[in-house]
């Protein structure tokens, strides 16, 4: 019944179109929409692409050109401990001392317990206690803290990140919310949806072309296992 509606609702036009004509029809109105998405998922992508593009190539060259991202603020500080601290029985509870303590206010803290060991020290072997470390890490500033387990006081090591570190930080999403997490996902899978509907516009979905470019996209993903399985 709903076909016979289809062609009565059809005009004449489309009628006397052949199978091969519709077939045709049809791949120019899905070029169009590829074309309308690649243009827009573009636009979408372009500002903070030449945010992350512009990072990369600074965090590529940053030892050769010695690009300042980060300076030292306070090296090795002894941070002594409240009477408090011999509560703390676990390294998240000493976190979130810290951070309260240094009034960090960055959204990643994360802490590593390491169970005593003994170690060789001027010849003697000694049993090396506990040993507890913490980051706290935000765009624009980063503290790694280190103690051992029965001491009075903690080392601090504090580190401010340059205008230029802060950017590559956030090209590494170091320190960041999960809303800046999502967002440069939107921009990798823009990258992805480019790279997919540039070979299909390329290709104009010709046959020839589609297998040229699956056959390439093969051998670059075999390249790439066999080098990651090689190493």
């Amino acid at each position: 019944m709903s076909a016979i509606l289809d062609r009565a609702s059809a005009s004449p036009t489309q009628l006397q179109r052949t199978p091969a004509q519709r077939a045709q029809r049809r791949s120019v109105l899905f070029m169009r929409w590829l074309r309308k998405i690649h243009l827009y998922v573009g636009l979408w992508g372009a500002a903070l692409g030449f945010l992350f593009g512009a990072t990369g190539i600074l965090m590529n060259h940053r030892a050769i050109l010695k690009i300042p991202v980060e300076k030292v603020v306070q090296k090795s500080a002894q941070l002594p401990l409240p009477e408090a601290a011999a509560g703390f029985t676990t390294p998240d509870e000493m976190a979130q001392w810290l951070r309260q303590e240094l009034k960090f206010e960055g959204l990643q803290v994360s802490s590593k317990a390491e169970p005593p060991r003994r170690v060789i020290w001027a010849d003697r072997e000694l049993l090396q206690p506990a040993r507890w470390t913490f980051n706290l890490n935000s765009p624009h500033k980063g503290v790694s803290a280190e103690y051992f387990v029965g001491n009075h006081d903690l080392q601090v090591d504090t580190r401010d990140a340059t205008p230029i570190g802060t950017l590559t930080r956030l090209h590494m999403a170091v320190g960041v919310s999960a809303f800046w997490v999502l967002l440069s996902d939107t921009i990798a899978g823009g990258l992805i949806v480019l790279s997919v509907t540039g070979l299909l516009l390329w290709s104009r979905l010709h046959t020839v072309r589609l297998t040229t470019a699956a056959a390439s996209l093969a051998a670059l993903t075999g390249g790439l296992w066999f080098m990651w399985t090689a190493t």
